[in-house]
């Protein structure tokens, strides 16, 4: 008898898995993007990160909140981890204002139901009361739900060096740069 047992049980677990699997509702986000929709998917975040440059700039916490995903990290210059409730405190109090963000070099890959987002930004404002200035490497992540929507789930920002600065115009020894949080 223990050895009918045994031979059951691997049965239960493949019928348990293929119950599991059937029962799994299929996105189209999981439709490899060159067979279907591809393209769109690219304009659809492209038209997404035209949004938040947009809210960044006015201060939109209404857009950003409806762009950003409950679970959103995002990782400032300084290494500093902001959830959502976090960034859009910081935008709706003002801690961060941004005057200028101009998007160059934008670039979208698609990975399944995921879109990464890196670009180049030259950035003006202010961060904690102190100014901000420089040109900015980043990094988005979207994330394209089962309903259609996409929503940003990561973003991380790194100052790009300054290829022509003079000693004059570098930071003073022992002066953090400020950082950009988005």
């Amino acid at each position: 008898m223990p050895y009918r047992r045994a031979s059951f049980l691997p049965v239960v677990l493949l019928v348990v898995a293929c119950v599991a699997l059937v029962g799994t509702p299929r996105a189209t986000a999981a439709i490899p993007h060159h067979i279907k929709g591809g393209h769109d998917f690219k304009q659809q975040v492209e038209l997404l990160e035209e949004q938040w440059r947009v809210a960044q700039l006015s201060g939109d916490v209404a857009t950003m909140d409806r762009l950003l995903s409950d679970d959103y990290i995002g990782i400032s210059l300084n290494g500093q981890v902001n959830t959502k409730a976090q960034q859009l405190e910081r935008t709706r109090t003002q801690r961060i204002s941004l005057t200028r963000l101009d998007v160059t070099d934008r670039k979208v890959k698609l990975v399944g139901s995921v879109a990464i987002v890196t670009s180049r930004a030259e950035v003006e404002g202010v961060s904690d009361s102190a100014p901000i200035k420089g040109t900015y490497r980043y990094t988005r992540v979207y994330q394209r739900l089962p309903n259609g929507a996409w929503k940003i789930t990561s973003f991380e920002a790194t100052r790009s060096p300054q290829p022509h600065m003079s000693p004059s115009e570098a930071p003073a020894p022992g002066k953090s740069e400020r950082r950009i949080q988005n």
